[in-house]
């Protein structure tokens, strides 16, 4: 009789619904345990057991074309990865239950290619209150040929993990507002016989870059300090100091964003750091070229070791300098921060990097080169969030720019649907589980 009762038992845990809610899992043997709490809460728990995985799933009717949110609160412990761990889902079906095609913007699709198909949504992580609780969201457009969303939530590869999950919605809801703005690169290596000339000679760039409505100019690598040779660590100076003060004063006269990089001293270090100046003249935040070249390195300058992310008026802003091109993790941590745009003052990289950076990572990169264009070695150029350059500058003396939405994801024929959303749920672990 025992066998028996735990089979009914187990036919009836499986049966049961709530709220709607059906629990699911890939397989009987990995299966987790499955409950119901408070205050229309659904529960996950893991055993010891590594792999286990399972979720609560159910299904909402769509309109293809219009726009829905969802939103749901989770509490966590005992879970290592919660990014990975207790993920959300959203899969887009026909009525049949069959998948549907992506609606893609033309210019994504290469001629010849099949229309590629509508990959799951991943809601992102928001705020954590004091009580635990984490708000995890998402507004999406469902396509044109979806008749049903259905939205999994869940929990896996969490030894003695355990997750609720409270107040889960999907609901119609108004598109979300466009978030444009201009980026724009310029394209120019100052001749000035002082730190001082040097910057100057960027002023009428950046004119003509706010008479373009840029909301962002990307400058070259150390400006004050490119031509003659000048010592990097006899020409160093504080930030705020000289150099950034004068730019300040430009971005501030013209109202928008400027970044450009120089020599920072900070007592016996010294860094090479990008500046990001708002349009209110101040600084809106600094960050310390982490890469360093063997050049660089034999002059004594410092690495830097962090990957701060600015909050602008019109999205989230990370800082990188030339050598750190080279390398994804940079353009990688930025990106785990929350960047949206990433501006590049580059004295020389491969372009290909360029294009791999912002592929990559699905954000926009703004590089400022000292190359000439026709070199094909590094341009200074506006890349969208699938590695296209949008703007170019092939003259000396040139502002490229471009005009672009942060608030449209890239869906484009060599992805899996929004990428930039899926790299946190999906990246491997490093070393430190992060």
């Amino acid at each position: 009789m025992k066998p028996l009762l735990a089979l009914l038992l187990t036919v009836s845990l499986h049966a049961a619904d709530f709220a709607g809610w059906s629990m699911q899992s890939p397989r009987e043997e990995i299966r987790p345990q499955f409950s119901s709490g408070a205050a229309d809460t659904l529960v996950i728990t893991h055993d010891q057991r590594e792999g286990l995985d399972g979720w609560f799933q159910k299904s909402f009717e769509v309109k293809g074309g219009s726009f829905y949110r969802f939103e749901a609160r989770r509490k966590t412990s005992g879970v290592t990865s919660t990014r990975q761990s207790c993920l959300v889902r959203v899969l887009w079906q026909d009525e049949k239950g069959a998948g549907v095609k992506m609606d893609a913007a033309p210019e994504y699709l290469t001629p010849g290619l099949p229309m590629p198909s509508a990959e799951p949504e991943y809601p992102t992580d928001g705020q954590t209150d004091a009580e635990g609780w984490t708000t995890v969201s998402g507004v999406y457009r469902a396509p044109s040929r979806a008749a049903k969303a259905i939205v999994e939530m869940h929990l896996q590869w969490a030894p003695g993990g355990h997750v609720e999950w409270r107040g889960a919605g999907f609901a119609e809801t108004q598109p979300p507002a466009a978030r444009k703005v201009r980026l724009a690169a310029v394209h120019y290596k100052p001749q000035g016989k002082s730190p001082r000339e040097n910057c100057e000679e960027f002023a009428p760039l950046i004119a003509e870059a706010a008479q373009k409505h840029a909301d962002l100019v990307v400058l070259g690598e150390t400006v004050p300090t490119v031509g003659p040779v000048k010592d990097p660590v006899a020409t160093a100076e504080p930030i705020p100091g000289p150099s950034s003060d004068y730019f300040a004063g430009l971005a501030k006269q013209h109202r928008l964003h400027i970044v450009l990089s120089l020599y920072e001293r900070v007592e016996h270090l010294v860094y090479n750091t990008a500046v990001l100046l708002g349009p209110d003249g101040s600084l809106v935040g600094k960050y310390r070229k982490v890469s360093l070249p063997p050049g660089e390195a034999a002059k004594g300058i410092a690495p830097g070791k962090d990957y701060p992310v600015f909050d602008t008026a019109f999205g989230k802003v990370g800082l990188m300098v030339c050598y750190d091109g080279f390398f994804p993790e940079v353009a990688r941590e930025l990106t785990k921060n929350g960047a949206e745009v990433i501006a590049w003052p580059v004295w020389g990289c491969n372009p290909l990097l360029a294009q791999a950076r912002a592929c990559e990572n699905h954000v926009f990169i703004v590089s400022s080169t000292f190359m000439d264009h026709d070199d094909g070695w590094m341009y200074s150029a506006v890349y969208d969030q699938g590695g296209r350059p949008l703007a170019r500058g092939e003259k000396w003396g040139t502002v490229a720019i471009a005009e672009v939405d942060l608030g449209q994801a890239y869906y484009g024929p060599y992805n899996l649907g929004d990428f930039h959303s899926m790299i946190e749920r999906h990246r491997p672990p490093v070393a430190d589980g992060r």
